[in-house]
């Protein structure tokens, strides 16, 4: 028994004595694979390393011996090599040496990984190249369904992916506040593609694998978009579309269904690219066509839903509607005396700004040169210096209100209830100021950006950067969205309200024909503002109302409601837009029923990805961990101990004993040695599941 237990602590890969049968057949043959990574997942669970944890094709994770739980390499185990003096030193090297491996043995899919973040960023605003974010998808498809990547591997690519996008995507946070605030939102931003990841691969297996990919698609911007406080919207991939066809389809299900739409595209051509390969590389690729009839039907689906909706949108964008009132509206860019954080410190500089301007534009209606407003929009904070509270800023806005004749929508911070110097807590408003009566009517902020206009944790994170004591002291207040201007309900969504799909839904389901989107982008850049312009123009089509988008430095534009710019300034200058618009009264599909069609999305992605882990763990009735059963079913043979096992036929009493010692090993017909070079000629994937069919012996 002592020589017993020796033989079984021997590495597999030794030889003991005179051996025949196996040994001499032939060496194992790996099944091929893809190098760029469209290489699809195989139809046999015993070779898919998601579903096989016997099996790592990535060479990281080794074979673990069932009679022993240890690792079945081809070299001697370190319990047999480990020297008294190994330093950690050594350990270190080996690490950074299988380390080194890993990555090499994966560098194709790694470098498509960054290549599909990139495309995906440079599909949003300022580049706008739309057309690039279903590619984007596809090749990290191709990654995920990739017979090599495992769950923890899906997860891996995934936060890759979400660096190389969401990196590029905002380096305007580091414009004014430092590297540190810019990477930290990427990384933490990059967590959730990870998730997406770490799905995909869980789900690959079932039927229908693009349609799958794409709804948990869906789920994950809809994680990202819901925490921490409250979320980051910023980065979904509908806004990618808003120079495209897709964008139609924020008509019918808001940006969800074009999220949905985008990626769905993008899996179905990785499924199609590879059902091609797969036929390109088969023996018998001139006898049968490749498989794609499911991603071509998804594809199909996408383009046709498109050409039904789009004459619609055009249609209501285009203003041919007679039951459509037109009327004329002014948004007013005063602009800034300088960009940054420290434009607060300029509050009377910019209301005279605003102020100077819409006296500008009252001297060109009395010369004819522009047509009267029936109100005017002012951007948010364009008086900083509270005019409830301040006489003379209560003067200067009174005074621009009379000489334009008409409403102005004044983008001001008041004072809310409890405001100390110690806790100076005031609401983001948008005041409704008459020219005969002052201010009538308002919309407070009810979504409050975290980390600039208030601090989650402030005495946490005032000790980590010393801009955290910058943030505002905002608080949110509970409307329902809408103020009346000149008998006009308008829809108000102030800034960072506009990228969150219930600011601008409630504001339309509660009454308003005309949006409104006051912003102040003075902190940050012309990109910054382009990409926060298109969230404007999705939430115009999505609504099927006309969007006045006011700016202190830009960009501001008057969008239609199938998401072209009819007018627009540009960033960082002193502008006026005096243009006409229509009332719209009629709700669209994505107002009535898009958090039920958002809604419908999610469940069913957690429905395929409830179905797929139940598929991979139920055995016997029994919810059991699948990297346990293995072990279980190598234990009971080892239990039964080697007495009653009778030798195979042509084996030698040397490998009768060896095999004894090892009962899976009995069960193939392997000697140790065989087993651990592969000798027997079979896939590690197929002597698994060959183990795993052969029935068990009992005393």
């Amino acid at each position: 028994m002592a020589d017993r237990g020796r033989r079984d602590r021997r590495a597999p890969g030794r030889r003991s004595g005179p051996t025949s049968g196996p040994a001499s057949g032939p060496t194992r043959s790996e099944p091929p694979t893809d190098p760029i990574g469209f290489d699809p997942i195989t139809d046999d669970p015993a070779e898919d390393p998601a579903e096989d944890p016997a099996e790592d094709p990535a060479g990281d994770d080794p074979v673990e011996d069932p009679a022993t739980d240890e690792p079945a390499t081809d070299e001697p185990s370190r319990a047999d090599t480990a020297e008294p003096g190994d330093r950690p030193a050594d350990r270190l090297i080996r690490f950074a040496h299988r380390a080194g491996r890993a990555v090499l043995d994966r560098l194709p899919q790694l470098g498509l990984t960054v290549l599909a973040g990139l495309l995906l960023c440079v599909s949003f605003p300022p580049m706008g190249w739309w057309y690039l974010a279903p590619v984007a998808l596809a090749l990290l498809g191709g990654v995920l369904v990739h017979r090599a990547t495992t769950l923890a591997g899906g997860f891996g690519y995934g936060v890759l992916f979400g660096l190389a996008f969401h990196i590029p995507l905002l380096p305007w946070i580091s414009g004014l506040v430092g590297a540190v605030p810019w990477l930290a939102l990427s990384v933490v931003q990059a967590v959730f593609p990870g998730l997406f990841g770490l799905a995909a691969v869980a789900v690959r297996r079932l039927p229908g694998r693009p349609v799958w990919f794409a709804l948990l698609w869906v789920a994950y911007e809809w994680i990202k978009s819901s925490v921490p406080f409250g979320g980051f919207p910023w980065g979904v991939v509908a806004y990618s579309q808003t120079n495209g066809p897709l964008l139609a389809l924020a008509q019918i299900g808001g940006a969800p269904l074009v999220s949905f739409a985008v990626a769905l595209t993008g899996f179905s051509l990785a499924a199609l690219t590879a059902a091609i390969v797969r036929w390109w590389r088969s023996d018998s690729h001139r006898a049968a066509p490749p498989a794609v009839v499911l991603p071509g039907l998804c594809i199909a689906a996408v383009l046709l839903a498109t050409a039904v909706v789009w004459p619609q949108v055009r249609y209501s964008g285009a203003g041919a509607d007679a039951a459509d009132q037109p009327i004329r509206v002014a948004a007013v860019q005063g602009n800034v005396p300088r960009l940054g954080l420290d434009f607060n410190a300029q509050r009377r500089a910019v209301l005279d700004n605003h102020v100077r301007e819409t006296m500008r534009l009252a001297e060109d209606v009395r010369a004819g040169r522009a047509e009267q407003p029936l109100f005017v929009v002012w951007p948010e904070n364009s008086s900083d210096i509270d005019p409830l509270a301040n006489p003379d800023a209560h003067q200067q806005i009174s005074a621009a209100a009379a000489a334009i004749r008409a409403p102005i929508l004044v983008g001001g911070v008041v004072r809310a209830p409890g405001y100390r110097p110690d806790n100076p807590v005031a609401t983001n408003s948008v005041l409704v100021w008459d020219p005969e009566t002052g201010p009538t009517d308002r919309h407070d902020k009810q979504i409050v950006q975290p980390f600039g206009e208030y601090l989650p944790w402030r005495d946490f994170f005032r000790r980590l950067s010393p801009y955290a004591d910058r943030a505002g002291y905002f608080i949110p207040v509970d409307g329902d969205g809408v103020v009346t201007a000149a008998g006009v309900p308008v829809g108000v969504t102030t800034c960072w309200e506009v990228i969150f799909d219930r600011a601008a839904r409630e504001s339309v389901r509660n009454g308003a024909e005309v949006l409104a989107v006051p912003t102040n982008n003075a902190t940050f850049d012309e990109a910054m503002s382009e990409q926060h312009l298109a969230f404007a123009r999705l939430r115009a089509v999505e609504h099927n109302r006309y969007a006045v988008v006011a700016g202190t430095t830009g960009i501001s534009a008057v969008i239609t409601p199938d998401g072209r710019e009819v007018a627009r300034t540009r960033f960082f200058e002193p502008a006026y837009l005096d243009v006409q618009v229509r009332l719209k009264t009629q709700l669209s599909p994505a107002t009535r029923y898009g958090p039920v069609i958002h809604g419908a999305l999610i469940a069913a992605a957690l429905a395929g990805l409830g179905a797929a882990l139940a598929g991979t763990v139920l055995q016997n009735g029994r919810l059991v961990p699948h990297a346990l059963r293995g072990r279980r079913r190598a234990k009971e043979s080892h239990d039964d101990g080697p007495a009653t096992r009778p030798r195979h036929h042509g084996q030698s009493t040397s490998e009768s004993a060896h095999s004894g010692d090892h009962p899976d090993l009995q069960r193939t017909g392997q000697s140790a040695a065989d087993r651990g070079s592969g000798a027997s000629g079979l896939p590690r994937g197929a002597r698994a599941d060959r183990r795993r069919r052969q029935p068990r012996r009992h005393r």
